[in-house]
């Protein structure tokens, strides 16, 4: 599967994020009974859904706080990914925040915003100088009326494959 051409294609392709979604539960499989759909990517931006159903329930039958953590993280992730080059870059999550502000009873959507200015300034400038730079991605996760869920903050480090260094 060509993770870059299918992504592109399905900015514009109900039929290729059909695709995407079944390739990305088999590419991330702790991912897949979670149900976690891209329903929405564009160039700068990506909205996700956590599906409200009782595999993703917590004891009273809300969407657990793990699994909007963990959309959080594959929401980042995912749109971090399509936009820096995996064969330059090495992505590793080192720390995540959540601040949770209300209940989950129904679909939730994580949405995650950045542009070409901000990976610019975090990411390809100081890269050129320092080895490595954890930047922090905020995904705000609302249910379907609105309603404000969660609010997530992913670290993640990015360095360059040239400047990792590896154990034998």
């Amino acid at each position: 599967m060509n993770f870059s051409k299918i992504t592109e294609k399905a900015k514009k392709s109900g039929f290729y994020l059909k695709i995407l979604n079944f390739g990305l539960n088999k590419m991330v499989p702790f991912n897949k009974p979670h149900g976690f759909k891209v329903v929405e990517i564009g160039d700068h931006h990506l909205k996700t859904l956590v599906p409200y159903r009782k595999s993703n329930f917590n004891h009273i039958k809300g969407i657990h706080a793990c699994a909007l953590a963990t959309l959080s993280e594959f929401t980042t992730g995912f749109l971090l990914l399509a936009k820096l080059d995996p064969k330059k870059y090495r992505l590793i999550m080192q720390s995540l925040f959540m601040d949770y502000h209300y209940q989950a009873k129904m679909d939730a959507y994580g949405i995650f915003n950045i542009s070409e200015k901000w990976l610019e300034e975090k990411i390809y400038m100081p890269l050129e100088s320092i080895d490595k730079v954890v930047i922090t991605c905020e995904v705000k996760i609302h249910d379907k009326e609105g309603n404000h869920l969660s609010t997530g903050n992913v670290n993640w480090q990015i360095k360059s494959w040239k400047k990792v260094k590896t154990k034998v």
